[in-house]
């Protein structure tokens, strides 16, 4: 019987990232895969990135994470997202090729210190005395270790369904976990059903390229990693086409043959990444919608038509797709499905995704309730983080909203839980000026150093670009130019008197760089990357200095923690209702309480005075 510190299960996204965290924070870790091969596999779009998404992955690229590499180096086509919109919610997106992808993936794995690979089943989870310290694997071999991570995305009691047809399955061609889903349900964990579902692959050798729109990427590509510093891979165009009335009367004559509308289904799909089914159903107005053609990589000639997943049978899927501009003659390499899969109640783990109810117990990715690759791999990273330090006796470390989106991530899932399958996107975060993509790396690459997360190589990186913006910064800090000498170098200001220094010059119309170095030709020597993210300190000086007040004081909330076994009966002065849901939600703080509807200011004075009471009797 082997002894670990962590076992992972699950080698898609999150049990990538959850592994190597314990790796290279130390730990001795098995990832146990159903198949070796299908490690780092991109299931659905191939892609990684996006509003909200982009965020995401720069996080944990921050803690030294591997998205964003495996993402650059497997980029066919980089774009970032939003770009006439402001810094805060522009998104950088990469277009990969999936079997790069996977090959950065797998070697990363194979390379990764104390991390050992196990093929195979997972039957069990072996529990004793309320925590669980292992499982069973289905040839009978048994693992221990000091705490388990399961990521096993839609393999939960997964059932595939293309039109009235089901069968059983985690993903195309591959089985699912239903042993293994029997046993959640035996431990009296709080599952539901949702769903996925993905488009039909086309072959790319029919498809009419030249009547169609093309999309290339950005010529000056963002990318999704700090370490990043140019493009691996040959890039390529997306073409853009739409679907139209005729597409439309296809769906809708055929609508009571889709699993999902013919009654097959009983899980809730992602709202925010409909099927075609319901983007006819509910957009009955549009008559068409955008179909984005992305080619899965330079080697194949697989086509990705995002935009119209489907769970109509066959037949119809290749009648509707035939209807569309340039795909006349479409060759349909693989059939649109929706999968259909178990999931875990969020709100039944701590913040730092620990089961409240079974110690050892820690959950990542689309278990959880979650959609998308990036919030699985962000999820992944905080799960492997926080196993290894319950191994170690040492306390979790807990992602703030204020400090992250992993932290908007964590908090929602756990004091809200799910309706549908959670995707980010950049309206969830209170502090979106401050949670910048350019600045992850500032937020949170010294609390992954703190843990261990962070390798030698990435800190030392980090130091020197942090390093480089301070001094920069003090330099601007250090001009003094009055309204004469701003108009001496070209620039329009109020003869007020006031003088200013190279921050609030960079807010000023037509303030830029070169408008510096006229005042300080010693500016000339700044790298672009530093030009640009003090750009958007400077963008958004004054309102991050008014959202700084708020952070601090939502920090003061979230620092008071509120046990888990907080007796709300006793308080005098609680409504029943709201009694009621602050024991269904359990805060975990006093921002999560906060944010349960309904919740009132007394009622909030009522649980931080008692907790200030308790706190003094014990440390009376």
């Amino acid at each position: 019987m082997k002894q670990l510190d962590v076992i992972v299960v699950g080698g898609g996204h999150a049990g990538v990232e959850a592994a190597l965290a314990c790796s290279r924070m130390g730990a001795s870790v098995a990832l146990v895969t159903l198949s070796r091969a299908a490690i780092g596999v991109m299931s659905c779009n191939p892609a990684v990135g996006g509003l909200g998404k982009g965020h995401l992955v720069r996080e944990i690229d921050a803690l030294d994470g591997l998205m964003g590499r495996a993402a650059d180096w497997a980029g066919i086509q980089f774009r970032l997202l939003n770009r006439r919109k402001g810094p805060a919610v522009q998104g950088p997106r990469a277009q990969s090729d999936r079997t790069r992808y996977r090959g950065f993936v797998q070697r990363a794995v194979q390379g990764a210190p104390g991390l050992e690979l196990v093929e195979g089943e997972v039957t069990d989870l072996v529990v004793e005395n309320g925590r669980v310290v292992g499982l069973e694997v289905a040839d009978g071999s048994v693992l221990k270790a000091g705490a388990v991570v399961l990521t096993t995305g839609t393999f939960l009691g997964g059932v595939i369904h293309i039109g009235d047809r089901q069968q059983r399955g985690g993903r195309i061609g591959e089985a699912a976990a239903n042993r293994l889903s029997r046993r959640l349900r035996d431990l009296a964990l709080p599952l539901g059903r949702l769903k996925t579902g993905t488009p039909p692959r086309i072959d790319g050798r029919t498809i009419d390229w030249d009547a169609l729109e093309r999309q290339p990427g950005d010529d000056d590509p963002v990318f999704l990693s700090f370490a990043t510093r140019a493009v691996s891979c040959r890039q390529v165009d997306c073409g853009i086409t739409h679907t139209n009335v005729r597409t439309h009367d296809i769906v809708r004559e055929n609508l009571h043959r889709s699993a999902m509308y013919g009654g097959h289904i009983e899980g809730v799909g992602p709202r925010y990444c409909p099927s075609i089914e319901d983007k006819v159903t509910r957009f009955a107005d549009k008559e068409s919608h955008q179909v984005f053609l992305e080619p899965e990589g330079l080697d194949v000639d697989t086509v990705y038509p995002n935009g119209i997943s489907t769970s109509l049978p066959a037949e119809v899927q290749e009648a509707y797709v035939r209807s569309i501009r340039g795909l006349e003659h479409a060759v349909i390499e693989q059939h649109g499905y929706a999968i259909e899969y178990d999931y875990v109640d969020p709100r039944a783990l701590t913040l730092g995704l620990e089961v409240r109810a079974m110690p050892g117990l820690f959950l990542a990715g689309q278990i959880n309730g979650t959609t998308g690759y990036e919030e699985a791999a962000a999820q992944g990273i905080v799960a492997g983080i926080n196993a290894t330090l319950a191994v170690r006796g040492q306390a979790p470390v807990h992602f703030s909203r204020a400090d992250s989106y992993i932290g908007v991530l964590l908090d929602d899932l756990t004091s809200r839980g799910v309706s549908e399958p959670y995707r980010m996107f950049t309206s969830r975060a209170e502090h979106r000026l401050h949670l910048r993509a350019d600045n992850a790396d500032q937020r949170l690459t010294e609390i992954g150093r703190d843990v261990g997360c962070v390798g030698d190589e990435r800190h030392a990186a980090f130091m020197a670009k942090a390093e480089a913006l301070g001094a920069t910064r003090d330099r601007l800090r250090a001009i003094s130019a009055s309204p004469q000498q701003l108009e001496a170098v070209g620039l329009s200001v109020n003869r007020d008197g006031v003088r200013r220094d190279g921050m609030d010059i960079l807010t000023l119309p037509g303030g830029d760089f070169a408008t510096l170095e006229r005042l300080d030709p010693s500016l000339g020597n700044v790298p672009g990357e530093l030009r640009e993210q003090i750009g958007r300190e400077a963008m958004y000086r004054r309102p991050l200095e008014r959202q700084a007040l708020d952070i601090a004081a939502l920090q003061r909330d979230e620092a008071r923690m509120i046990p888990s076994g907080f007796d709300y009966a006793a308080l005098s002065g609680l409504s029943a209702e709201l009694r009621h849901k602050l024991v269904a939600h359990r805060p975990q703080n006093i921002a999560q309480a906060a944010r349960i509807e309904g919740m009132t200011p007394a009622a909030l004075l009522l649980i931080l005075s008692r907790l200030r009471r308790e706190e003094r009797r014990k440390a009376s």
